[in-house]
């Protein structure tokens, strides 16, 4: 792979997407990380992201809207993030921390300043297996907005190709924290809580940080998080 390969990267200052972070630049990728200040509770995400980014060498841009106008979620309204869901709860449904077309919107973001960059490859770091039940964290979903960005944009229409990584889709999360120990994720920089405190220290009780604490267990590797 030549060394001016570039790539968007979606980076929310979880695990998951410094994980990613870190295949893309294994697989020599030049990084754009990009980021989404878009109302969430949990902005403390937002600097946790930025450190990230930095401890890869990676430039950074963080995109703000707001979509708390549309509502409808816990991590966006005045609605409580669940706490102490049992696991068969946290795998079942769509739950409250859903946010209305987020991952489309945030791909759709990506698209738009991959299009302008000339970086035909956008990686994500969505899973299907130990996550919330969210629709847009599926294989369906990321193939098909491929499709879609290969219609709806001058590059695609021209003959250029947009292929959207999810390399973590099929991973469960204790495999994922393996993985980015592999590469030198230093989860201590990452953060996973939906409700975390003032001081962004994680609840320890969301479904988000209990997919974390049970996936830092199943991997043999020390959790470094901060806990209330």
């Amino acid at each position: 792979m030549s060394a001016n390969k570039k790539a968007v990267v979606l980076l929310s200052g979880g695990l998951d997407s410094a994980t990613v972070l870190a295949i893309a630049r294994e697989r020599g990728f030049e990084l754009h990380a990009l980021s989404f200040d878009y109302g969430q509770r949990h902005r403390v995400e937002l600097k946790a992201a930025h450190r990230i980014a930095q401890s890869f060498g990676a430039k950074h841009s963080v995109i703000s809207f707001d979509l708390r106008q549309f509502g409808g979620s816990a991590l966006t309204g005045d609605i409580d993030v669940p706490k102490n869901r049992p696991q068969d709860q946290i795998s079942e449904g769509i739950p409250i921390t859903y946010v209305p077309a987020r991952n489309t919107i945030f791909l759709s973001f990506a698209l738009g300043v991959a299009e302008t960059t000339g970086s035909f490859d956008i990686f994500v770091g969505v899973n299907a297996l130990d996550y919330s039940g969210y629709p847009d964290c599926r294989g369906e979903f990321i193939k098909a907005f491929e499709s879609l960005a290969n219609v709806a944009t001058k590059a695609g229409v021209e003959g250029q190709r947009f292929t959207i990584h999810a390399p973590l889709i099929e991973m469960t999360k204790a495999q994922i924290i393996r993985e980015g120990a592999r590469l030198g994720v230093a989860y201590s920089m990452t953060t996973s809580c939906y409700d975390p405190s003032p001081e962004g220290r994680a609840c320890g009780r969301c479904d988000s940080c209990q997919l974390r604490r049970k996936g830092f267990a199943e991997a043999g590797v020390g959790d470094p998080t901060s806990y209330q």
